[in-house]
């Protein structure tokens, strides 16, 4: 197990940056999830931190070392990556012992690291199979155990549950974040998906354009986002935004939409009178209320334990989502009204949250 630092690093093609002098402190047995939209940087880190891409400024250090220049071999880390990329013609046993048997390790070390990986993998009695004849979350745990047997300082995951329906990826990412608690081994992620970050993680990294928007706990993001972007990325579905200016009437706070909607601000407000600013909350911090702003119905989502409504208030879009069986339909009208304890607001200019 080990540290991993990143300092000021930056990834160049040509004249092209494409990641903007990152800095990022991973500490010893820590699960930390890359995340952001495609193109945001995250896998280019995550090669660049296991010595698949070169590194065009600044430093990554694993532990007390500056790994820069030292080949991906070298390094001591084990990647598990989107594609399984096991041998056909070898069994379970021979694709997790791979890269002992290059190491030169003998025959009984092999044995009792592959025998211990299959254990806590439950791949025990599949240790005689071919790839074929293995479903994909096996294909999967066989990737994860050729990764375990090396002991590695670091874990790096890139994607690796893309490949796997709905329910796989449910059962898979629990047995990750359960396999890390075991291991207690330093582990970085990289996924697209939100719900795998807030699920899994110790600590999430939000990625943007090359850039580190925000990185903290996952309750910390979803609580307090520093930004508009992490406000809308942490959280499925996404923060509603209505833009509109802060007032105060007789000593209370509210704020007014463009429209002339008014919606509920904490007593605590202290934002000045007549500011621009944009009012965030998210769907599940909104009630139905006979004393709520009628908004127009577009579109009802039932998933059975919750009910997604696509609304407009006003001129604005915006989602909510009810423990209420709601039944209207397209067209009907339903009164709802944020939480304005939970409500956030928005600097328009910055996009920054308005502590």
């Amino acid at each position: 197990m080990s540290t991993v630092t990143i300092r000021d690093v930056t990834k160049t093609y040509g004249t092209q940056q494409v990641i903007h002098g990152v800095d990022i402190e991973i500490e010893d047995g820590e699960f930390v999830v890359l995340v952001g939209p495609s193109g945001c940087g995250k896998s280019t880190l995550l090669r660049m931190i296991a010595g698949l891409e070169e590194i065009s400024g600044g430093e990554v250090a694993i532990g007390p070392r500056v790994v820069n220049d030292v080949v991906a071999r070298d390094r001591d880390i084990a990647m598990v990556f989107q594609s399984y990329a096991l041998y056909p013609h070898m069994t379970v046993a021979e694709n997790m012992g791979f890269a002992l048997k290059l190491a030169k390790l003998s025959k009984s070390d092999r044995a009792a690291r592959i025998g211990k990986a299959a254990e806590i993998l439950g791949l025990g009695p599949m240790l005689g199979r071919y790839p074929r004849q293995l479903s994909g979350g096996q294909r999967q745990r066989v990737a994860m155990g050729r990764a375990i047997v090396r002991n590695p300082q670091v874990f790096l995951f890139d994607e690796p549950l893309s490949n796997l329906d709905a329910k796989l990826r449910v059962e898979m990412r629990s047995e990750i974040k359960a396999l890390q608690h075991r291991l207690k081994t330093t582990t970085i992620y990289v996924t697209h998906d939100q719900v795998e970050a807030m699920t899994m993680a110790d600590k999430i990294v939000v990625m943007r354009d090359g850039l580190v928007e925000q990185c903290d706990t996952p309750l910390n993001l979803y609580d307090a986002p520093a930004n508009m972007f992490v406000a809308a990325f942490i959280g499925s579905p996404s923060m509603n935004f209505v833009k509109g200016r802060v007032e105060h009437r007789e000593g209370t706070p509210i704020f007014v939409s463009e429209d002339g909607i008014v919606l509920p601000l904490a007593a605590g407000c202290t934002v000045a009178q007549g500011r621009p600013v944009i009012y965030g909350f998210r769907p599940e911090h909104m009630v139905l209320s006979d004393t709520g702003i009628p908004c127009g119905v577009k579109l009802v989502e039932p998933t059975g334990s919750e009910t997604m409504v696509f609304l407009a208030m006003g001129g604005t879009a915006i989602t909510g989502v009810f423990r209420e069986r709601v039944a209207d339909a397209e067209g009907a009208t339903l009164k709802v009204l944020p939480d304005p304890l939970r409500a956030h607001l928005f600097d328009p200019e910055t996009e920054l949250r308005i502590g």
